[in-house]
C-alpha cells in the first residue's frame, strides 16, 4: 500500500477533506494530512483566500513543505486545489516521489522543472466548467500529453471543490468516480 502526504485545499483540512483522507486510509493506505491553516477552516473559497492572502503564500507553501521533512522519500503527493501548488513541486523535484494526484488544478511543469519526472504516474482531475479549473486545463493536457505516465480526467459539471463531501459544490457521482480512479491508482504503484 501507498503513503501519501494529501495537502488541502484553499477551504482548509475540511470534514470532507478529512473523509477523503479516511477513504485512502479504509483502502489501506497510509495517509498525512498536514494542516497548513492551523485549525482554520473558511465558508468560501474567497475567504480562504483572504486568509491565505494575509498569511503569505509562501509561508505556507512552506510550512507544507517542510510537512515532508519528518517522512521517508517513497511518497505518493496529493494536491487539492491550493494544495496542488505544493503537492506537484514535491512529486517533480523531491527524490523517491512515487506518484502525484493533482486534483482541481494542475500546474505547469516548467515551474519546477524542464519535464516530470520519468517514472513517477501523475493523475489530474477537474471539471470542464470549472472557472479555475479551465484555467488550468492547458498545463493539464500538456503534462498528459508530455508522459505516457499521465492521465487526465475531466468530469462534466462546474463545481470547482467536488469531491468535498462537506461543501455545496459536492457532486457525489464525480466524487464516487474520482475516488474509483484514486484508488485505482494507488493500487497500481
Amino acid at each position: 500500500m501507498a503513503e501519501v502526504l494529501l495537502y488541502h485545499h484553499i477551504q482548509g483540512l475540511t470534514e470532507g477533506v478529512r473523509a477523503f483522507a479516511e477513504d485512502l486510509r479504509q483502502s489501506g493506505h497510509t495517509v498525512h494530512t498536514p494542516d497548513l491553516f492551523d485549525g482554520r477552516t473558511f465558508g468560501s473559497i474567497e475567504e480562504g483566500f483572504a486568509f491565505a492572502r494575509d498569511t503569505g503564500f509562501d509561508a505556507i507553501r512552506k510550512r507544507g513543505a517542510a510537512a515532508v521533512d519528518e517522512l521517508g522519500p517513497e511518497l505518493v503527493y496529493v494536491g487539492l486545489s491550493f494544495g496542488v501548488t505544493i503537492a506537484q513541486r514535491l512529486a517533480q523535484t523531491r527524490p523517491g516521489a512515487r506518484g502525484a494526484l493533482l486534483i482541481y488544478s494542475c500546474i505547469p511543469v516548467a515551474e519546477f522543472g524542464e519535464v516530470w519526472p520519468a517514472g513517477v504516474p501523475v493523475q489530474i482531475h477537474g471539471k470542464e466548467g470549472d472557472e479555475f479549473f479551465d484555467e488550468d486545463l492547458p498545463a493539464a493536457r500538456e503534462l498528459a500529453a508530455a508522459t505516457s505516465d499521465a492521465e487526465l480526467f475531466v468530469y462534466p459539471g462546474d463545481q470547482h471543490l467536488f469531491a468535498d463531501s462537506s461543501l455545496d459544490a459536492y457532486d457525489p457521482e464525480a466524487a464516487a468516480l474520482l475516488m474509483e480512479r484514486v484508488t485505482a491508482f494507488l493500487a497500481s504503484i
